[in-house]
């Protein structure tokens, strides 16, 4: 009986270690970034990591303006409570009246699920229509010279007015190989799911063995692979921007809008639109603003914040 005891006893201990252990890891940080953007204002995200872009250059308008009025962070007037980061863009229909908005995080995130809440507009919230405006979600290395074949990019773009030869409303999922920017020549490959996507949907990215798969609100789009498959770290933006020789022939400003609620990134892992939710929802219930436990690039790379 004492030895039954005993043995009892020995697996009771090994059930709590088991536990505790279990708990431990639980406890670690996941390799895992998180942002529900319910930061008070524009220097407390700068304080979590990210950068609100002030540098002319690609893409857009040539002699468009950058900088921190074109981003806000605003209360989500469906949801009390919530926390939205708002991307405004701007235009008279020239480039010295042309604002444009992009905020970027750090460069150091390439294999794993990417996945965005994110708001897009077909229509400005004033002036007239019809610009050529580009509303992203993106993943992308620095071009450091024509051709650079270590640059990669993964990118959502929306055209709600069309653009680039192609008057229709549609969303480009695009994963590039490399670019040259005058004259334009790209290697990549796209998807185009050739509707309107008005209102709030969830972006979702898979980057593993050698492919990338694409999903909207939890619907397989596309799968690529081959040569246009990310090399090197790549820092993850929104921006909203104007396509050269896209602006509407109208003096009237107006102006466009994209909301992100929240934006996620699980390294090295492969999740589905719904496991990503459950995570967010997980993190939201536990009062969890934000999470960065993925690692800095080895060595740290610099975020530009200008591409």
């Amino acid at each position: 009986m004492k030895g039954l005891r005993f043995a009892g006893w020995l697996l009771l201990l090994g059930v709590l270690a088991a536990l505790w252990a279990s708990a431990v890891t639980a406890a670690e940080p996941a390799a895992v970034f998180f942002d529900d953007f319910s930061q008070r204002d524009l220097a407390t995200l700068t304080q979590s990591g990210w950068t609100v872009r002030d540098k002319r250059g690609h893409p857009g308008i040539e002699g468009a303006a950058w900088g921190g009025d074109t981003v806000r962070l605003v209360d989500d007037p469906e949801q009390p409570g919530n926390r939205l980061l708002r991307l405004n863009a701007r235009t008279d229909g020239t480039p010295k009246g042309t604002h444009q908005a992009q905020v970027c995080h750090a460069r150091k995130y390439l294999e794993g699920t990417y996945a965005a809440r994110v708001r897009f507009s077909d229509a400005p919230v004033e002036g007239p229509d019809g610009d050529v405006v580009v509303q992203t979600f993106y993943a992308v290395t620095p071009l450091r010279f024509d051709f650079d074949p270590e640059y990669s990019e993964l990118d959502w773009e929306y055209l709600p007015n069309g653009g680039w030869g192609d008057a229709r409303t549609r969303l480009y999922g695009v994963s590039w190989q490399t670019v040259r920017l005058k004259p334009w020549t790209s290697y990549n490959q796209t998807l185009q799911a050739q509707r309107s996507v008005e209102g709030w949907h969830v972006l979702l990215m898979q980057a593993a063995g050698g492919r990338t798969r694409w999903f909207l609100d939890g619907e397989a789009l596309d799968e690529h692979g081959g040569r246009n498959y990310p090399v090197s770290p790549m820092s993850i933006n929104f921006n909203l921007w104007f396509s050269p020789g896209g602006l509407a022939k109208s003096t009237a400003p107006r102006t466009y809008q994209q909301d992100v609620d929240w934006v996620f990134h699980a390294k090295g892992q492969v999740l589905s639109t719904a496991e990503v939710q459950a995570a967010v929802a997980a993190y939201r219930q536990a009062g969890t603003a934000q999470v960065d436990g993925v690692p800095p690039a080895n060595p740290p790379l610099a975020s530009s914040c200008d591409f």
